[in-house]
C-alpha cells in the first residue's frame, strides 16, 4: 500500500475539460479554490468547494454554464464562500474521475488548487492500482508524482494523531502569545497552563509543532 501526493496539470486547457474547472482556475475573480467532498455517479458530478473570490462573479458564471443542473453558495467571511455544484460531466472530466472508482484507492480530500494552475492530491491504495490510476488520466491533463509515503503521509491521518497534550499544548501556546511576534510567552508560561514542567511543555510543543509542520507539507 502507498500514499502518493499527486499534481495534475492541465497546461492552461481547463476549458476542454469542463466549463466549472475553467472557472476555477482561470477567471479573474476566483483568487483560490479547494474541493472539499465531491459524488461522482456516472454522467454527473456533485462538488463541494470552498472559495477565495468574488461570490456575485462565480454566481454569474454558473448561472451562465449549460452543464451546470443545479448550485448553491454560501458566504463564509470577507471574500470566502462555499459553492455547491451539481453538473453533467463532459467525456474528458468524465474520464478523470473514472480511476478515482478503481477498486481499492482511496483519494483523500481536500484537492487544491493551486494559482499557477496546478491541481494537488493525494491518494492512497495497491501500487498497482495507484499506477494504473495515473496512466489513466486523460489529455490535455499531466500527472507528476511529487511524493510517495505511508500512511501518515496524508494530511487528515497526521492531524489526528496528534495527541492530546500536544493539541492543548498549541492551543494554550497560541492563546498565550508564544507563536506571537514579538513572542509574549515562553514555554514555562505553556507549562504553567498545563500544569506540567517546562520540560514536559516543550516536548509537547516540539512534537505537536513536527505533527503540523509534516500536514502542511504533505498538502503543498
Amino acid at each position: 500500500m502507498k500514499h502518493v501526493r499527486l499534481e495534475l496539470d492541465a497546461g492552461g486547457r481547463e476549458s476542454e475539460i469542463h466549463p466549472m474547472f475553467d472557472v476555477l482556475m482561470n477567471a479573474p475573480y476566483i483568487e483560490r479554490a479547494t474541493a472539499l467532498q465531491w459524488n461522482w455517479a456516472g454522467g454527473t458530478l456533485g462538488i463541494l468547494h470552498y472559495v477565495v473570490g468574488d461570490i456575485d462573479a462565480y454566481d454569474a458564471a454558473a448561472s451562465d454554464i449549460e452543464a451546470v443542473i443545479d448550485y448553491e453558495l454560501e458566504p463564509a467571511g470577507d471574500d470566502a464562500f462555499y459553492a455547491y455544484i451539481f453538473d453533467e460531466m463532459t467525456p474528458t472530466s468524465r474520464a478523470m474521475f473514472e480511476p478515482v472508482s478503481y477498486r481499492g484507492l482511496v483519494v483523500v480530500p481536500p484537492i487544491l488548487y493551486h494559482e499557477d494552475g496546478r491541481v494537488s492530491m493525494s491518494a492512497f491504495g495497491p501500487s498497482e492500482v495507484i499506477q494504473r490510476a495515473i496512466e489513466a488520466v486523460p489529455d490535455p491533463v499531466e500527472a507528476t508524482v511529487q511524493s510517495v509515503g505511508g500512511l501518515t503521509g496524508l494530511p487528515q491521518v497526521t492531524e489526528s494523531y496528534l495527541s492530546e497534550r500536544q493539541q492543548a499544548a498549541l492551543e494554550a501556546g497560541l492563546e498565550l502569545g508564544y507563536y506571537a511576534t514579538p513572542r509574549e510567552a515562553d514555554q514555562e508560561d505553556v507549562a504553567a497552563a498545563l500544569s506540567c514542567a517546562p520540560s514536559t511543555a516543550a516536548e509537547h510543543l516540539r512534537k505537536g509543532e513536527r505533527k503540523v509542520i509534516q500536514s502542511v507539507i504533505a498538502r503543498q
